[in-house]
């Protein structure tokens, strides 16, 4: 959903290469008006699912080895246009579950840049009860409506952490 960004410069951080890695969520902070909350957690450093090509504004692109990541055998997920209305997203609040939860796109910027192309609000009860809404670790965490990919959390409203962004995969297969 956004690159990986230098915290005093705002710039993107340049990599050569990367790897991706199995991780553990420990613990939540709740987010709340004006703070921001975050997904604490471990990353498993024995052993690589995958490698990272490419840092963007769009965000962090590389190449998952199936034969690595076996836990769940699934099939691709087709790629959609966004609509104002329900939805969900796809991710992990404990553990290494991933989960469904209920959110609402509310409204398609046309010609956003920065990754804010849809504003969406967090509408299951549980996920606004364990985290607040939106909370950094978030990023990159799927918007699927009607079965199909439509993008990506990207940001949290810091006033308002039950209400952010995401962006809109055609924005993300355009850059990869």
């Amino acid at each position: 959903g956004h690159g990986i960004t230098d915290v005093d410069t705002a710039q993107l951080m340049p990599f050569s290469n990367g790897s991706i890695l199995p991780s553990t969520v420990k613990a939540v902070k709740k987010g709340e008006s004006g703070i921001a909350g975050e997904l604490r957690g471990d990353f498993d450093l024995t052993g690589d699912l995958g490698d990272l090509y490419a840092n963007t504004a769009n965000g962090i692109f590389g190449t998952l080895d199936a034969a690595s990541y076996a836990p769940v055998q699934a099939e691709a997920v087709p790629v959609g246009e966004a609509q104002p209305g329900p939805a969900v997203i796809r991710t992990n609040i404990r553990g290494d579950e991933v989960e469904e939860f209920e959110i609402q796109i509310e409204k398609i910027v046309s010609g956003a840049t920065d990754g804010r192309d849809l504003v969406i609000s967090v509408t299951d009860p549980e996920l606004v009860a364990v985290t607040g809404g939106i909370v950094q670790g978030m990023s990159g965490s799927p918007i699927l409506q009607n079965g199909k990919l439509v993008g990506a959390v990207t940001h949290v409203l810091l006033n308002n952490p039950i209400r952010g962004y995401g962006i809109l995969i055609k924005n993300m297969l355009d850059a990869g």
